[in-house]
C-alpha cells in the first residue's frame, strides 16, 4: 500500500471505532432512517435546524468500517451548512475525505447510505415547512433523481 493509502486507510479505521457526531438528539427537528439489507448497514440522522441551518446532526446504526466513517465525515461536512448548502453535497465531497473515490461498486452502498438518509432527511424536513406546491414538485423531482 501506498503511504496515502496507509493514511486514508488509518482514517477510515479511527472514524469507524470513534465515530464523530454519533448519538441521538432528543429534540431534533427531523430524523430518517435507512439500511442496506443486502450488508446489515443501518443508519438513523437527527438533526437540529434553526434559522436554515444544520445546527446539530447526529447519526447511530451499525455499520461496516466504510459506512461508519463515511457518517462520521458528512455529519461534520454538514454541520454549519445552510438547507440549500446541505442539499448540494455530493458524493465526491463524502468520498474524496477518505480516499473512495475509486471504491468498488459492491462497497459504494455502504459509503453513501448516510448520504442517502442526509438528503431524505433534507426533503422530508423542507416539505414538511414548504409553503408553496410549485417549490414541492421541484423539490420530488430533485430527490427522485438522487440515485
Amino acid at each position: 500500500m501506498s503511504s496515502n493509502a496507509d493514511i486514508y486507510h488509518e482514517m477510515i479505521v479511527d472514524y469507524s471505532r470513534n465515530p464523530v457526531n454519533f448519538g441521538k438528539i432528543e429534540d431534533h427537528d427531523v430524523t430518517f432512517h435507512d439500511s442496506n439489507p443486502l450488508c446489515g448497514d443501518s443508519i438513523d440522522i437527527d438533526m437540529k435546524i434553526d434559522d436554515n441551518k444544520v445546527t446539530d446532526i447526529k447519526f447511530h446504526g451499525r455499520g461496516c468500517a466504510i459506512c461508519m466513517a463515511c457518517s462520521s465525515v458528512l455529519t461534520e461536512i454538514t454541520k454549519g451548512k445552510t438547507l440549500d448548502e446541505a442539499r448540494a453535497i455530493e458524493k465526491n465531497d463524502v468520498l474524496s475525505e477518505l480516499g473512495l473515490e475509486h471504491l468498488q461498486a459492491v462497497r459504494i452502498k455502504c459509503a453513501l447510505l448516510s448520504l442517502k438518509v442526509l438528503k431524505s432527511a433534507l426533503y422530508t424536513y423542507i416539505g414538511e415547512h414548504l409553503e408553496n406546491t410549485q417549490d414541492l414538485d421541484t423539490l420530488k423531482e430533485e430527490a427522485a433523481n438522487l440515485y
